[in-house]
This record gives structure tokens, sequence and C-alpha cells, in this order.
């Protein structure tokens, strides 16, 4: 009799990513990833392979789902200035929730795998390179529209903006504190102006 798969990707993957972004890759076990998901080993590994190709399939849909579609959203609803305020305060708000240290999922991976994995390497290099991009765009807008100052390098700004966002992720892993976490947000919108 052939295998079927009695459960749900779309739901069990969002249980094993949230478990991967909150723990990491090398502290959650298969194991973990059954009790979590409540699909058994067999049906994980027929499905995806092994633990790495859960944990790949789990961070693309972070980067879709997540990342990605914070993006636009906040680009089709603010002005540039409260775009750049609203990528970091998605982040800060995350502090005072039940997950507020987990961070940027992206960012634990770069610090935990991209070093020796090139493949998850290449994965957090695009998506670093797309929030400079968005970064960018908004702060050429906002020269355009007055709101930054136009002398300022785009390029520079955009990439600066990306290392204080990057600092501030790697800050909520360790001091989710609410007010310092502002402060770096605060520092990178003055430079801005």
């Amino acid at each position: 009799m052939p295998w079927e798969k009695n459960f749900k990707i779309g739901p069990t993957l969002t249980q094993a990513m949230n478990l991967f972004w909150a723990q990491g890759f090398e502290a959650t076990s298969i194991q973990d990833l059954v009790r979590v998901t409540g699909v058994n080993r067999a049906s994980l590994y027929a499905t995806y392979g092994d633990k790495r190709e859960i944990f790949l399939a789990a961070l693309r849909k972070y980067d879709i789902e997540v990342r990605r579609h914070m993006l636009l959203e906040l680009a089709e609803v603010l002005e540039p200035a409260d775009a750049i305020k609203g990528v970091f305060n998605k982040f800060i708000d995350q502090s005072a929730t039940e997950y507020g240290n987990w961070g940027c999922f992206l960012t634990n991976t770069s610090l935990e795998l991209a070093a020796h994995d090139t493949e998850i390497a290449a994965l957090v290099n695009a998506a670093q390179d797309e929030m400079e991009a968005f970064f960018f765009s908004m702060i050429r807008a906002g020269q355009e529209a007055g709101e930054f100052n136009a002398a300022l390098d785009t390029a520079m700004q955009a990439r600066l903006t990306l290392t204080s966002l990057l600092g501030l992720l790697v800050l909520l892993r360790s001091r989710p504190d609410r007010v310092f976490l502002e402060a770096v947000r605060d520092g990178a919108l003055s430079r801005l102006l």
C-alpha cells in the first residue's frame, strides 16, 4: 500500500517553523518536532527527507510569509519614514509578546549556521539584500518627498539602516528591553534627517 500523508503540511510546517525560530537548528531534535507537530518521525522523513530539509522549508516559509509580507504591507500603507520605523517597530513590539526574545528567524539562522552552510548563507544573504533594497527605496522616496536629507548617500544609508536593524535583532534575543530597542531605532532614523 503506498504511503499517504495523514497530516496537513501547512500547519505542520508552521509549527516546525515556530519551534526552530524559538530554539534554533541544533537545539531542536527530531523528537521535539514530533512532539510539537504531532506527526510521527516516519511521516516527517517521508515528506521532507531529514531535519535540515524541514529546517530549510521552515526558513523559506518564514522568509515568504513573515519577512516579505511585512515589507509589502509597510510599503503599501505607510509613508517612507513611517515604513522604515515600522520595520523596527514590528520587532520591538514583539519584545512584549510571549515570543519576545525569538528575534528574527533569518538573523538567528545567520548567526547559528550561515558561516558553515553555503545554501543557508545564500538564503539569508538574499533576504538581507531585499531588506537593504527596501530601505534604499524608502530612503530615496523620503529624500524625494523632503522627509530625509537629500544630500545623504542613499545606498550607504540603506546599508547603515540594515546594520542597525540587524543589531537590534541580535539584541532582541538577549536584551528585549523596549526602551533600549527604541533608542536603536531612533538612532537609525535620526541619521536620515
